[in-house]
Order: C-alpha cells, then sequence, then structure tokens
C-alpha cells in the first residue's frame, strides 16, 4: 500500500486540473436528449442470493478500514455520483431506477449530485480519509486514476464478492481486471468512457479520415482538426496510432508521441485542444475531424447527421467511472447490493438509454431495444465484441510520472 502525503501539484497539475473543471471531464453533459419511459418500469422482485459458482471468498481489505455495517438496522444508503448521471423520470423529481431498488430492497437511498470534478471532490473527502473517518458517503462514483489513487492509498473497502453475484457475473469482459484494480477487487464500474475519432462528413467534403495519422498528417485538414485537452485521451490516442500499447507505454514513448502531436501544432494542422466545447465547432464545421468522446457523438449524431465516428484500426481509448466503497462507510452491505442492482439487465439497460454511455454489463441488449432499439444498436453504448477488441485503457501512473507527463503536455498545448 502506497504511504499517503499530503498532494503537491506541480503548476502543469493545476493547469491540468483547472481545464478539466472548465472544459473537461467535469463538463461533460452527461445525458439529456431520452427520457427512460415509464414502459420501461422494472420488474419488482428478490435481490437474489448468491447462486452462482466460482465466486471468490471476500478477503481482508489490506489498507482499507472497515467500520461496524449499520446495513442490517439501518435500510439507507449515502450515495454520491457526478451530476447527470443518473436517469430521471419527466417530472425531473424521480430516479426510476433508484426507485425501482428502494421498493424491492426496502433500501432508501439518499442521491446527491456532489462530484463536479474528479480533483475537487478528492479535495472533500482527503482529510476524513487520511484522518480514518467516516466521509459520510457509503458509495462514490470517481474516474479511474482517482480510484487507484484511493486503493494505493488504502482508503476503500474490499468488496464481498458474496453480495455481488449479478457484477461478477455480467461485467464485460474489457473491464474485468484494470492494472489498478486486478480482478475488481475493490471497484465496479459505473459506465465506461470511450475517446473515438469523430468527423463532419460536409465539412470533410470527399476527404477520408481513417485514423489519427490522417488527422495529423493530411494537409487538406490543416487549421480543421481537434485534439482534447485532457492528456489521457489524446496522448492514449496518439500513442495507439504509434503502434504502442497505452498500458505498456515507456518515457521514451511518451516523448516521442509528444513530439508528433508538437510537429503538428508547429505547422498549424491542430486547430485547438479541446473541452467537450469541440461539439459546437464540429456540429458547425469549423472543426472536419478530431478526437472526441463518444457519449458527446451519440448526442450529436441525434440532431446533427453530418456528424459521425470511426474506431482506428489502431483502436481506441476506454477510461471507466467507478463505484467504490470509502473507509469506515456505516452502510457497506447496503451499498454493495446496489452495485449489484446495476449489473442486472433491466436496470442496465434503464441507465443506459438514460445517459447514452457505454455499458459494462453484458446481456442488456434485448431490455434495452425493449426502450430504445436504436441504443441498443450502437456501438458506442453496447461494444460489439470486435469494437470491444480495439479498446485500450491509459496505464495507472506514478506521481512522478503524473507530474513529468502533464508538464510536457501543458507546454505542447500552451495550458
Amino acid at each position: 500500500m502506497e504511504q499517503y502525503e499530503p498532494d503537491r501539484l506541480s503548476l502543469a497539475q493545476v493547469a491540468a486540473m483547472r481545464r478539466s473543471f472548465r472544459n473537461g471531464r467535469a463538463a461533460l453533459s452527461r445525458r439529456s436528449l431520452l427520457r427512460a419511459s415509464a414502459g420501461g418500469a422494472l420488474a419488482v422482485g428478490g435481490l437474489g442470493a448468491l447462486s452462482g459458482c466460482g465466486i471468490p471468498a471476500a478477503g481482508q481489505t489490506q489498507g482499507g478500514v472497515s467500520a461496524e455495517d449499520h446495513s442490517a438496522e439501518e435500510k439507507t444508503i449515502n450515495f454520491s455520483n457526478w451530476t447527470e448521471y443518473m436517469d430521471v423520470d419527466d417530472s425531473g423529481k424521480h430516479h426510476p431506477t433508484l426507485d425501482a431498488f428502494t421498493k424491492r430492497s426496502g433500501i432508501s437511498v439518499k442521491y446527491t449530485e456532489d462530484i463536479n470534478d474528479n480533483v475537487e471532490f478528492f479535495g472533500k473527502i482527503k482529510p476524513q480519509l487520511a484522518a480514518g473517518q467516516d466521509t459520510g458517503r457509503d458509495l462514490i462514483v470517481v474516474t479511474d486514476w482517482l480510484a487507484a489513487r484511493l486503493i494505493r492509498f488504502g482508503w476503500v473497502q474490499k468488496l464481498n464478492a458474496s453480495n455481488l453475484p449479478h457484477a461478477y457475473a455480467n461485467l464485460s469482459a474489457q473491464f474485468r481486471s484494470p492494472d489498478w484494480d486486478p480482478g475488481r477487487a475493490y471497484s465496479y464500474p459505473w459506465q465506461g468512457i470511450s475517446t473515438v475519432v469523430a468527423f463532419n462528413k460536409k465539412a470533410l467534403n470527399g476527404i477520408e479520415v481513417k485514423s489519427v495519422s490522417d488527422l495529423l498528417d493530411n494537409p487538406k485538414l490543416k487549421g480543421r482538426v481537434g485534439f482534447l485537452s485532457e492528456m489521457r485521451d489524446s496522448m492514449g490516442m496518439t500513442l495507439l496510432d504509434m503502434g504502442k500499447d497505452p498500458e505498456k507505454f515507456t518515457d521514451d514513448d511518451f516523448d516521442a508521441a509528444i513530439a508528433r502531436l508538437q510537429k503538428a501544432v508547429d505547422k498549424g494542422q491542430i486547430r485547438r485542444f479541446t473541452g467537450n466545447d469541440y461539439t459546437s465547432d464540429l456540429t458547425k464545421g469549423d472543426l472536419a475531424a478530431c478526437v472526441a468522446w463518444a457519449g458527446d457523438i451519440v448526442q450529436l449524431k441525434a440532431d446533427s447527421p453530418d456528424v459521425d465516428f470511426i474506431i482506428p484500426d489502431s483502436g481506441y481509448l476506454t477510461s471507466t467511472d467507478n463505484m467504490l466503497i470509502p473507509n469506515k462507510a456505516r452502510h457497506k452491505t447496503n451499498a454493495e447490493r446496489l452495485m449489484d442492482f446495476y449489473y442486472e439487465p433491466g436496470p442496465a439497460a434503464q441507465l443506459a438509454a438514460y445517459i447514452n454511455y457505454v455499458c459494462p454489463v453484458d446481456g442488456v441488449k434485448d431490455e434495452l431495444a425493449k426502450i430504445d432499439k436504436s441504443a441498443a444498436d450502437n456501438p458506442l453504448i453496447l461494444p460489439d465484441k470486435a469494437m470491444a477488441a480495439k479498446s485500450h485503457a491509459f496505464r495507472s501512473l506514478t506521481q512522478k510520472e503524473e507530474t513529468a507527463y502533464e508538464e510536457k503536455f501543458a507546454k505542447l498545448t500552451g495550458a
């Protein structure tokens, strides 16, 4: 377990945090177009006890500090999540899947949308976790790099697999064993976030785009190309294009990718590095092609027939937002039951229909088709085997690496 030390952010890391809060992951408009219909109501039945074989026994947390579990006598959960990351009914006042969970289990959920940015949220919970105190939260959702940090510090509890039969059975293969949580001992994905290449067909006017190399090298696209201001997304896609694995790259590989992007910047090929504000430029055609987040493209395609995407032969990057149970949480078992609920096909499909990010749950296609056939057929929401095989994660970074890489990327982007 890594020893916790107070963070000392470099100027580059502070700039990266501000980029994220202003227009990056923090600014993603998660789901606002589709509304899950009342017809997609969830069947009410038993949550189900452990019924499968091969589920590993729960072990003692390494560094994680459990508290006395009050789940049996306190039928409640305190759940912190990002904004616009849960299904909402037409009134805007109720969350159908959470209501279905409460009706079935008798466990009420205090749902709070108090996560706007990973760094900011870490600042909120760090003092209590560092002091071995209860954060007041039983379940949180954070992006993979912060999940990795919390696990390294021993600040989250190891999960009891016997309470997670659906999660264990239905987790998609591509998300099963990240390097920061092998075998998902401490976390399960809430949703996946894919980074792809998007384009405006009208703006391309017949120009072919099949790879990141096309974005960087085709002179006909000069000044009409966008990359993301999030280091992992832009660098990961560039590394893949250069034949490097984002899960195994070296410092030299990173420097070579920086040099490749710098060359494109110097010759005016790249118009700018953006957060999700690229969406308006792409729709208008000011950007002919760009590195983009798939969740945005799903929404843009609904209103803009000229907008589409490709998955390069070299692959694409996928990150995850993940559910974890902090140390000293009072209702660990209740939280695990809620985690498992969202790995049943019905609830998973209803959530996916609303927010349109990558569903990490296998076996939801038929349920999703009942709610939204187009969503069920969309590989950006339910990747098929061929697409999933092209998915890559950006490897975990040490504090030293993160500082160095962010500094180099900030210099590249002018942040």
